[in-house]
């Protein structure tokens, strides 16, 4: 069935005002300044994957803003694109506004002008006149007016200059008598590239002949085919050497103090005469487990989402896409799954979710299915934890090793799409225009902002709501005795064969299945086996973990079948919702789980196997 638009008018004199575009105009900031609402925008074409709804007051009327997916073209490819075309030219907008981008007026007016022949009550924003200016580009709005016959009104939407006057035109437009001078018409597409050239000559001026020219250059290090890829590599061994140096001690700082809440806690339950039992499971089950999650999940991801957005609002997440185009065309994917793939390293629930850039069903899936083989945040303790007690002795010398460990995954990644490609996912690769945004100055308190309330906090509050209900689970598995031995005992004597065989051992086995809400609680997990205790406990620091697990029978080559397997495994719970969500398919998601699951264990299995013959 054909998918529709539904708005609701805002009251009987309100209007209804659709927001269209080019991807990556402004058109999401735009739409936020005038609604106050916290729709994700990046630097970077594609991001408006949904369509947002958000209503405005000006000078006294209600206004609901559609902020419509970006599209060149009402030729829709994808779902998105089809109802925004639909939207358009079925007449449920009072008037459209077309935003266009100063810095390249003539690409933006070819989409401008094709509205314009369907859509009668039309304004055109140029934004971004302060990065014209910037680039010595003078844009003549009257001259532009007069040529289309549609108010044309200069915007700056990062600063929030000219929405008053442009809030002034869409009262004045969208008035049911209000009728525009223009002649609509329709143009083939070799007219309407004609009819933007020409507007766009006599409108815009430059004071330079080639304002651009730095970025240029600036493109050639950063898509080389000889430099793309090390610069590539260097940035995201910064990202991570500052997001592992930088969280220990406030981990550490936030761990301290929510355990000891938790004292504060046990001791108030005790008074208010809660039973011992009750207190033991509130407290050293479900509390514990919270308290471990945020205090290992929220300093790291406090540092790595805000440095990912920050590359994000520079324009660099493109540049890895188009870097890594070819491998991921070879592989028979979208060469966009280069960016899902990379916000997966923050969160492969998030990874996920941006899938839906992927025009193509097929490649979405794809991307989808295999986003958990390169690690996200909360597997960045575990592999950490290990390659410092096995490999590593500071913080540079982690991060370059983490390094290697997420390139092993990117290899993986393209190495099961080329196979899912080629099998249940048969067909061959789209291809797909990349536009390269021109380099940003990172709007840093904009960012902070977004990064921690749309993402980081997001994310924690998913893993909260599963990570307590998982925290009885565990204290329970801990404590209750079924025959001579705890639940937890029978789980380890199940999982041990399977283990062995892969490397590892049935405590370490049981610690990923029963660390499937949180992946950052599997070590705190398999300590608490190790020692027999019925709670999480606490990883100390490496020379003490690594005595313990030396004690236990871990060798570098348990280490690193144990990395392996945090590598590839099955997606957590957070991950494993959003996948039932986006693809609202029972089939898929189990594959999606079962994939990472198969690939985890074959290459453990033949690691063991030859560290074995070794």
């Amino acid at each position: 069935m054909k998918k529709e638009l539904q708005v609701e008018r805002p009251g009987p004199e309100g209007r209804i005002i659709a927001f269209a575009g080019n991807p990556n105009v402004g058109k999401s900031t735009l739409f936020n300044a005038l609604t106050g609402m916290r729709q994700h925008t990046g630097n970077w074409p594609g991001k408006t994957v949904a369509v947002a709804q958000g209503q405005c007051v000006h000078k006294g009327r209600r206004f609901l803003l559609v902020d419509l997916p970006g599209t060149y073209s009402l030729s829709a490819h994808s779902a998105e694109e089809e109802i925004a075309r639909d939207f358009l030219a079925g007449g449920q907008a009072d008037a459209a506004v077309v935003v266009c981008d100063a810095t390249c007026l003539e690409r933006s007016l070819i989409f401008a002008i094709q509205v314009m022949e369907q859509v009668e009550r039309v304004v055109l924003c140029v934004n971004l006149m302060d990065e014209a200016q910037s680039h010595g580009i003078h844009v003549d709005l009257q001259s532009l007016s007069r040529q289309l016959g549609v108010p044309v009104i200069g915007a700056s939407a990062g600063r929030g200059e000219g929405l008053e006057e442009l809030m002034d035109a869409v009262e004045r437009i969208s008035h049911p008598e209000s009728r525009q001078s223009r002649t609509r018409q329709e143009h083939s597409p070799a007219q309407r590239a004609a009819l933007a050239e020409r507007c766009a000559a006599m409108a815009v001026t430059r004071q330079r002949q080639d304002p651009l020219s730095g970025q240029r250059r600036m493109d050639r290090l950063l898509t080389s085919r000889f430099t793309g890829i090390p610069v590539m590599l260097a940035l995201l061994g910064v990202v991570l050497w500052i997001t592992i140096a930088g969280a220990n001690v406030p981990s550490q700082l936030l761990s301290e103090l929510l355990f000891g809440a938790g004292e504060w806690l046990r001791v108030g339950m005790i008074f208010l005469g809660v039973p011992d039992s009750a207190v033991a499971m509130l407290v050293d089950g479900v509390y514990r487990v919270l308290a471990w999650v945020v205090s290992v999940m929220l300093p790291p991801m406090a540092i790595f989402f805000p440095l990912f957005t920050l590359l994000e609002d520079l324009g660099y997440l493109p540049r890895v896409a188009f870097v890594l185009d070819h491998a991921f065309h070879k592989a028979g994917a979208c060469g966009k799954q280069s960016l899902t793939m990379t916000m997966g390293f923050g969160c492969n629930a998030c990874g996920v979710t941006g899938c839906r850039i992927i025009d193509s069903p097929r490649e979405r899936l794809i991307a989808i299915v295999t986003n958990s083989l390169v690690p996200c945040n909360g597997r960045f303790p575990t592999l950490i934890a290990l390659i410092s007690v096995f490999f590593a002795g500071s913080s540079l010398q982690a991060a370059l090793l983490l390094l290697l460990v997420l390139m092993l995954g990117v290899g993986m990644t393209l190495g099961v799409s080329r196979l899912l490609s080629a099998t249940v996912l048969r067909g061959l690769p789209s291809s797909f225009a990349l536009e390269l945004p021109p380099y940003r100055k990172p709007r840093v308190g904009q960012v902070i902002v977004r990064s921690v309330l749309d993402r980081t906090l997001f994310v924690l509050g998913r893993a909260v709501v599963v990570a307590a209900p998982a925290g009885l689970i565990i204290w329970l598995s801990a404590n209750v005795q079924v025959a001579d031995a705890t639940v937890l005992e029978h789980i380890i004597e199940f999982l041990d064969p399977l283990g062995r065989l892969m490397g590892m051992d049935g405590v370490i086995l049981m610690a990923f299945v029963l660390g499937w809400p949180a992946n950052e609680i599997v070590v705190p997990i398999m300590l608490m086996a190790y020692l027999s205790q019925g709670t999480l406990v606490e990883m100390g620091d490496a020379q003490s973990l690594s005595q313990l697990l030396i004690q236990q029978g871990w060798t570098p080559l348990t280490g690193v079948c144990t990395m392996l397997f945090s590598m590839f495994h099955w997606p957590c719970s957070t991950t494993c919702l959003t996948i039932a969500k986006e693809t609202a398919s029972v089939k898929w998601t189990a594959l999606a789980v079962v994939v990472p699951t198969v690939v985890g264990v074959v290459v453990c299995t033949l690691t063991a196997a030859v560290g074995r013959l070794l």
